[in-house]
C-alpha cells in the first residue's frame, strides 16, 4: 500500500494575533491517487513520485503570496515588567475583566501618559472589549502609544492602516510603522513586513529581504515565520536548500501548535527526511493535527492506520478519518476503494464514527 504525497501552496488567508498569516492549502497526491480537482502548484521543477509507505513534504510556498485585503488589528499589550500598576491593567485584561482594564488604563494614560496603557485602550476599542468598538479611537490611542515608542502599538496601528479601519487605507504609513516596530524587536512586525516584501504591492518584491525578516521573526519564536522560513529552506527559495534546517524549523513551529507545521513535520518524521525516521511519533502528530481539523492530516492518518505503519492497523478508524477528510474536500480514490471492500457492517461503523466526529466539531 502506498501513502500518497501531498503538495502545498502557502497563501495569505487571514490575520492572526495582530499579523497576516501564512497558511498551507495542501493539494492532494499525484499519480493515480490524486483526487478530482487536485492541482500541482506552480514550481520550477515537477514533484517527485511517491514512494511506498511514505508520506511526502508539501512543496514550497508560492513565490509572491499576497496579504489579505482587510487584516484585523489585534495585539496583546505586554505590561512593563518593572511597573506593578501596569500589571494590574494587564491582569484584568487577561482575566477578561475588560471594563476594569479600561478604567485602569484610562487613568494611567491620563495621569502618567503611559504608552502601555494607551496601547491597551487601543486594543479594547479595536476589539469591543468592555467598550463599544470605535476604530477611530483605537487608532488615536495606538498613535499616541506609537509616538511614545511602543512597538506593539506600532504593529497594531499598521494593521489598522492596511485594513482602512479608523481612517483611509495608508500602505505607506503601515510599512513605516511595521519597519519601526520590527527594528524595536517585534517579531510579528518583522513577519508582516516580510509578507509585504513577498507580495510586491506595498513594497518592491524582494525575496532576499523577506527571508532576512522571516529569519528575525523565526529566531524570536514566531511560529508562522518558522513555518514560512522552513518552506523556503525546503525548496531553496531565497536561501540555500537545506532539509535539516527546514525540519528543525517545522519542529519548532509544530511545538507552538502551528497545524501546517505539525503535518509537514510528521511527514518528515514518517519518511526520515532531514531527520531520523520515527513513524510512531509521526502518527501521533498526525492524530493531533487531524483532531485540529486538518484534512491533509486526516487523510494521511487514514493511510497510516490502514497500512499499520507506525501504529496498529485499524481499518474502521482509518476510514473514519478518510470520510471526514473527504467531507472537507480531500477525497482519495485509494481509500474509496478500501472503504468499498469493507463488509456492510464495518462500513456502517466507519460512517457512524465519522458522523459522530463531525457532530462534535
Amino acid at each position: 500500500m502506498k501513502i500518497p504525497r501531498p503538495l502545498s501552496v502557502v497563501s495569505i488567508l487571514s490575520t492572526l494575533a495582530g499579523c497576516l498569516v501564512l497558511a498551507a492549502s495542501t493539494a492532494a497526491a499525484q499519480v493515480s491517487l490524486a483526487p478530482p480537482g487536485a492541482q500541482t502548484p506552480p514550481a520550477s521543477k515537477p514533484a517527485a513520485k511517491p514512494k511506498p509507505h511514505a508520506l511526502t513534504r508539501p512543496a514550497a510556498p508560492a513565490a509572491t503570496p499576497k496579504p489579505a485585503a482587510t487584516p484585523a488589528a489585534t495585539v496583546t499589550p505586554a505590561p512593563a515588567p518593572d511597573d506593578p500598576n501596569v500589571d494590574l491593567v494587564f491582569g484584568a485584561y487577561q482575566r477578561g475583566q475588560y471594563k476594569t482594564a479600561f478604567d485602569l488604563a484610562t487613568r494611567r494614560a491620563q495621569e502618567r501618559n503611559d504608552p502601555k496603557a494607551m496601547t491597551m485602550l487601543g486594543e479594547l476599542y479595536s476589539n469591543a472589549m468592555g467598550v463599544r468598538r470605535d476604530d477611530a479611537k483605537a487608532a488615536e490611542w495606538y498613535q499616541r502609544a506609537a509616538d511614545a515608542g511602543d512597538r506593539e502599538a506600532m504593529l497594531a496601528l499598521a494593521m489598522l492602516r492596511l485594513a482602512g479601519r479608523g481612517g483611509p487605507v495608508n500602505r505607506e504609513e503601515a510599512v513605516k510603522l511595521l519597519a519601526s516596530s520590527a527594528k524595536l524587536g517585534e517579531p510579528k512586525a518583522a513577519y508582516n513586513l516580510a509578507l509585504l516584501y513577498l507580495g510586491g504591492e506595498s513594497l518592491p518584491q524582494d525575496v532576499k529581504r523577506a527571508t532576512e525578516l522571516l529569519r528575525v521573526a523565526a529566531d524570536a519564536g514566531n511560529p508562522e515565520a518558522q513555518y514560512a522560513l522552513a518552506t523556503f529552506y525546503k525548496e531553496g527559495n531565497g536561501v540555500p536548500k537545506d532539509l535539516e534546517k527546514a525540519v528543525r524549523l517545522m519542529q519548532a513551529a509544530s511545538l507552538a501548535d502551528n497545524v501546517d507545521a505539525e503535518v509537514e513535520y510528521a511527514i518528515a518524521l514518517y519518511n526520515g527526511t532531514g531527520t531520523p525516521q520515527n513513524q510512531p511519533a509521526a502518527v501521533a502528530l498526525l492524530r493531533k493535527a487531524a483532531r485540529q481539523n486538518s484534512p491533509i492530516a486526516q487523510n494521511r492518518l487514514a493511510h497510516a492506520l490502514l497500512s499499520g505503519h507506525g501504529t496498529a492497523m485499524d481499518k474502521i478508524e482509518g476510514l473514519k478519518w478518510h470520510l471526514v477528510a473527504k467531507g472537507a474536500g480531500k477525497g482519495d480514490p485509494m481509500l474509496d476503494e478500501a472503504f468499498s471492500e469493507l463488509s456492510p457492517e464495518d462500513r456502517a461503523k466507519a460512517e457512524a464514527a465519522a458522523s459522530k466526529w463531525l457532530g462534535t466539531k
